[in-house]
């Protein structure tokens, strides 16, 4: 089953369906934040500021309603090496996060400039192929990030807490399930949360809440005040520059990719068209602002992303009231988050991998060139294996190299000899630099008679690897004292062609829009 037909997004949403979807996005988020703050070597606390002022930021501003932000393992994964090569040079346990939060406004520009300069773009580069890879693994990642709450101190849990974590898990995934066939409106994810963390209070059943996943991390709980600003107390040296840029660079890279991969899925989901270079700016001025008020920053969530749009989420409304009540959890309802069951929460997250997995994929493996599987399979993996911007940008270079391949395979020449003895090449296909080599073998000038027309009518220049070839070509027939004539080559082409542009004759005739000597031309024909 796709999941398009699980999420069935396509309807226009409610205020009452951005509310219910806000407050199930907040309840998940919480254990999230926590999990990647410890991921990053940072306080809880960094971790929950962090996904509070994400989620507003991009939600008001940024290109894409309904889509969430918060703090993400794949920036976690990065800046747990900043914090601690940050403690290494700052001489205490407390620089690095200091050195992290003047790292996120550099991060912050990056990004905004991105969508200044319009690169969002760059987005529609991404192949369908490693689109399905990238869902793919990201919804393995999920689901072996919720794997863990079944470990307790670094071993799995075994005997009654294990089936009492399972049967909680089970049942809240029901429940999901369900209430939605009840009522289509109905926040299906809040009602099994609610439900789940009711019966295990009441019932007093011994399983693992938000407060002993928090303390099992070396954490006491999650509330705080407001965040207050702060300058990063780092020094202002050059020194900070070339320790903090490299990891900037990486981290703004990883949130874009991310963040305009997640566009994509949830444009897809919800039929809709969001703003690429819009949610750039947006993502660089929450990271910016994470920086001055002391959160770890992140980027769009996937997972959370389509809670939200399960549940009904489609304004910016529902990602305004998800930040708002996971603030409104970290000042006033600190004690009463913290009671509710990790099972109930990684019941919904499961959910959420069965609507993240694209399931046809299955089903095109048999269907699609066998590079498309290919590279499905390995974006994938890398995901897994390491982290979403080096397998996309793998992905991507892979495929860029599959088209250059079957596309340099194109090159075609047709030749004849007319009444005048004259030879004609027709060249059918993209000259570039990947078929310059096969354009280069169809030629024969030792053989060949005194004149020759190379017609690229059907044929297409595409770089300067193609120009230097035909220069080639045309110093090969002169050297062997022949007469070589270009024909239907585009004005910006024949100007390149420096070495040959005293040779070239154009049918003027045939493309009124390609003109280089019609004196030329009019010689040439009347000479055959």
């Amino acid at each position: 089953m796709d999941s398009n037909q699980l999420i069935a997004p396509r309807s226009r949403g409610s205020v009452q369906g951005d509310i219910f979807s806000g407050l199930t996005v907040a309840l998940a988020l919480v254990p999230e934040a926590v999990a990647f703050s410890f991921v990053a070597g940072v306080s809880p606390v960094v971790g929950l500021y962090g996904a509070f002022m994400m989620c507003l930021i991009t939600a008001v501003l940024g290109g894409r309603p309904g889509m969430i932000s918060g703090a993400t393992g794949a920036m976690a994964v990065v800046m747990v090496n900043l914090v601690m090569e940050g403690n290494a040079l700052g001489g205490s346990p407390a620089a690095g996060v200091q050195y992290l939060f003047f790292a996120l406004l550099l991060v912050g520009l990056f990004q905004a400039l991105a969508g200044v300069f319009r690169l969002g773009k760059f987005i529609r580069m991404v192949p369908r192929s490693v689109m399905m890879g990238f869902v793919n693994g990201l919804a393995i990642v999920i689901f072996l990030s919720q794997l863990r709450m079944f470990q307790a101190d670094g071993a799995w849990i075994q005997g009654q807490p294990l089936w009492t974590m399972a049967s909680l898990v089970a049942l809240t995934m029901g429940i999901l399930l369900i209430v939605p066939r009840i009522h289509k409106k109905a926040p299906g994810a809040l009602v099994a949360i609610i439900a789940v963390s009711l019966l295990v209070i009441f019932a007093k059943i011994d399983t693992q809440t938000v407060l002993s996943f928090i303390q099992s991390k070396g954490g006491t709980g999650i509330q705080a005040g407001l965040p207050s600003f702060a300058f990063p107390q780092v020094p202002l040296t050059w020194a900070t520059l070339v320790f903090v840029v490299p990891y900037a660079l990486i981290l703004a890279a990883i949130g874009l990719i991310e963040s305009l991969m997640t566009l994509t899925l949830i444009d897809e989901l919800t039929d809709s068209h969001g703003s690429g270079n819009r949610e750039c700016v947006a993502q660089g001025f929450a990271n910016f602002v994470n920086g001055l008020f002391g959160g770890m920053g992140g980027c769009a969530m996937i997972g959370q992303s389509i809670i939200n749009i399960s549940s009904g989420g489609r304004g910016r409304l529902s990602g305004i009231m998800a930040a708002g009540a996971l603030l409104f959890f970290i000042l006033f309802m600190s004690q009463y988050i913290e009671m509710v069951p990790i099972a109930a929460l990684v019941g919904v997250m499961f959910i959420v991998v069965i609507k993240t997995f694209a399931w046809s994929t299955f089903n095109v493996l048999n269907k699609v060139p066998k590079w498309d599987v290919i590279v499905i399979i390995l974006v994938t993996f890398l995901t897994v294996k390491y982290d979403l911007a080096i397998a996309v940008i793998c992905g991507i270079i892979i495929s860029a190299l599959i088209f250059a391949w079957e596309n340099a395979l194109r090159i075609r020449a047709r030749k004849t000899v007319d009444e005048h003895g004259i030879k004609h090449y027709k060249i059918y296909g993209p000259l570039f630099f990947g078929s310059t080599t096969l354009f280069m073998s169809k030629f024969d000038a030792k053989n060949d008679p005194q004149e020759v027309i190379i017609d690229f009518e059907e044929s297409r220049i595409m770089d300067q690897s193609a120009i230097e070839i035909i220069n080639k070509v045309a110093e090969i027939y002169q050297r062997s004292g022949k007469t070589i004539h270009l024909w239907h080559l585009s004005k910006d082409c024949v100007r390149l062609i420096k070495k040959a542009e005293k040779i070239c004759v154009v049918n003027v005739l045939e493309d009124p829009d390609y003109f280089v000597s019609i004196d030329n031309y009019h010689k040439f024909r009347e000479a055959i």
